[in-house]
């Protein structure tokens, strides 16, 4: 194993999608008024016809639209009320020339009838006769049997991930359970000397644990559930047993911090010992983010996972691999995105693909994305951005003015 010689980001995705072909999230169904924010497991194709039934989006008359051609404010048409359909109920009533039935937003059109017209352009002149100031074409104001959700259509994808509207729609179907991936699970160890817990006091010379917290919402954010988290120091025997934990508890370690080259990063050596694939990626060609280990172990089937300490890159590279593997083998959307108009000249480093995090400025013209500069080990520049962009390896920056697609964070 050689300590950080390098891979391209899509060549680790490579290596990792094929080190871990064994790993395929388990599905199972749940109840739909629990489904918001689960990635569909398989298509869902619609077994009935939505509404069912012809609609009124009005309330009005239900009319043959022949019978009211010419009809206006000068010149009504008469038509014989001929029965009121009632909401929830089906209409035994039928519409034949001459005739028209009041009908509430939302009712059953009679059969016959071919159009609404709304109430306030119909005056009653007895209680079975009405007056007609205003013309309607076939189908005005009527919803048709089939024309929100076709019998055989599909109506949701594979992959995406459930919306609010989403399960609003399976009802409407009659699907009140669906199959989705069972969320992967995450184990997250931070190391280092020299961080304390976020309820201690200040010291000098050591920092409140950063990493964990970031990285249990990423995790989230993602739909992972988190099985457990643990600080430890700079050693690699209580390293080897945290990690041991995490394979045992957990679908993916993380250990934030240690991947880098130093006397006391041994990250690399323990996963390189406790993975069945051994370290096959230590290093890649991203900024920030480039000293990453990659790991998987068939046996326990776990994703071994070695991130920077510096939170900022911790949480892109958390996101651009584990994310995209999850994505890959869910067939799950990509994250969000806009374009946008980059608003300054904007260096990168060359051979390195780039992830710049940027703020969102909504223009008429446009959206405008101005850089949020800042080191990789400081949190807050994350906080006060938007989103980030990526910058590819063979360019080295952008000019302002240049189109850009960013992701939000």
């Amino acid at each position: 194993m050689e300590l950080l010689k390098v891979d391209s980001l899509e060549k680790a995705l490579e290596k990792l999608t094929d080190k871990s072909m064994g790993i395929k999230p388990e599905t199972k169904k749940i109840k739909i008024e629990n489904a918001l924010g689960r990635i569909i497991a398989e298509d869902v194709i619609s077994g009935e016809n939505v509404p069912g039934f012809r609609r009124s989006t009005m309330d009005g008359y239900a009319v043959l639209a022949s019978d009211t051609v010419g009809a206006g404010e000068s010149m009504p048409v008469f038509l014989k009320v001929v029965g009121n359909v009632e909401m929830g109920e089906d209409s035994a009533i039928e519409i034949k020339a001459g005739q028209c039935a009041y009908v509430p937003t939302g009712a059953m059109i009679p059969d016959g009838a071919t159009a609404v017209v709304m109430e306030e352009y119909c005056e009653k002149f007895s209680e079975d006769q009405i007056a007609v100031y205003q013309s309607a074409a076939d189908g005005t104001h009527v919803v048709e049997a089939d024309e929100d959700v076709a019998r055989g259509e599909k109506i949701l994808q594979r992959g995406r991930r459930i919306k609010p509207q989403d399960m609003g729609l399976l009802a409407s179907v009659g699907h009140t359970e669906i199959e989705v991936y069972k969320s992967w699970t995450c184990y997250i160890i931070s190391t280092g000397d020299e961080l304390i817990d976020p309820d201690e006091p200040p010291q000098k010379g050591k920092v409140r644990d950063v990493n964990t917290y970031g990285l249990i919402g990423m995790a989230a954010s993602l739909g992972f559930e988190i099985k457990g988290f643990e600080k430890i120091k700079d050693q690699e025997e209580l390293l080897e047993d945290a990690v041991e934990r995490g394979k045992n508890a957990a679908d993916i370690v993380i250990v934030s911090g240690g991947s880098s080259k130093g006397k006391k990063d041994a990250t690399a050596k323990i996963l390189d010992k406790l993975s069945s694939s051994g370290v096959f990626t230590h290093g890649i060609a991203v900024k920030p983010g480039k000293p990453t280990i990659l790991a998987v172990d068939e046996p326990s089937n776990s994703i071994l996972a070695g991130l920077p300490g510096h939170p900022v890159a911790a949480l892109i590279v958390f996101r651009q691999i584990i994310g995209a593997l999850w994505n890959h083998k869910t067939g799950a959307e990509e994250e969000l995105s806009t374009m946008a108009q980059i608003d300054t000249n904007l260096a990168s480093s060359p051979g390195r693909k780039t992830f710049q995090l940027v703020k969102l400025t909504h223009t008429e013209e446009g959206n405008i994305a101005t850089p949020v500069l800042g080191k990789s080990g400081l949190i807050y520049t994350m906080t006060k951005a938007d989103g980030y962009i990526v910058i590819d390896r063979n360019l080295e920056g952008l000019k302002a003015g240049e189109k850009v697609k960013v992701y939000y964070i």
